[in-house]
């Protein structure tokens, strides 16, 4: 009956972080463009390992985060209802943020060279560390999907955020392959139809989950 338990547990643990890395991942922010961009300019390869830069600084900030966490596990027991309304809330905010937003204004001008690959990885890797804000981010998607708990192992632990990693290396892949393919018909306009989208189903999710935690329910 354990080995059953663990495994149910793995694979919560697993689906949770994938959804967390796809949804920080997902809007198109400076980040975002610049991805979209090296894409159409040097090629898929160059927009993948721009993605896996800005992974990279996700996951550090995502462990930061749960590492804060950690240390509040009574407070976050004693009140996951309202932390997760809180995350919800949080959540709709971040969509109708992503919704409204502009992303061809953060476009950059082209430069002349490809660069290496690990050049384009770190550029990216500090564009997007440079926003500390995403901490909130992960705090409310961390309290929604109920993923810093007490008597976690290291095993599961460690587990999480890779599949953190699998999601965002995920879009990032999805992302470059899908604009790699319509690059003749991708144009700023575009970007801005695929934001609008994508603000819409994190306001969509946000929105399930509010009403879910509202009801004393849980779909996580």
């Amino acid at each position: 009956m354990r080995p059953m338990i663990q495994l149910e547990t793995i694979i919560s643990i697993l689906w949770k972080g994938f959804i967390i890395g796809v949804i920080v991942s997902a809007p198109l922010g400076p980040v975002g463009v610049l991805c979209i961009q090296r894409t159409l300019n040097k090629g898929r390869w160059y927009g993948f390992v721009t993605g896996v830069g800005a992974a990279m600084s996700d996951i550090a900030y995502a462990l930061l985060t749960g590492y804060g966490m950690s240390f509040v596990f009574d407070y976050v027991n004693k009140n996951l209802f309202y932390l997760q309304l809180l995350g919800s809330i949080m959540l709709l905010a971040f969509g109708l943020y992503t919704f409204r937003s502009n992303p061809v204004q953060s476009i950059r001008p082209v430069t002349g060279t490809k660069g290496t690959y690990l050049h384009n990885l770190i550029t990216a890797f500090f564009v997007t560390l440079s926003n500390p804000l995403i901490i909130f981010l992960f705090i409310g998607l961390f309290a929604r999907f109920a993923f810093v708990s007490e008597g976690v192992l290291i095993f599961e632990a460690v587990t999480g955020y890779v599949a953190i990693a699998a999601g965002a290396l995920t879009w990032w892949l999805g992302i470059t392959y899908f604009v790699n393919k319509v690059r003749t018909q991708f144009n700023l306009r575009g970007i801005w139809i695929l934001n609008r989208v994508i603000g819409s189903i994190v306001m969509l999710v946000s929105l399930i989950g509010l009403v879910y935690t509202l009801m004393g329910e849980s779909i996580y």
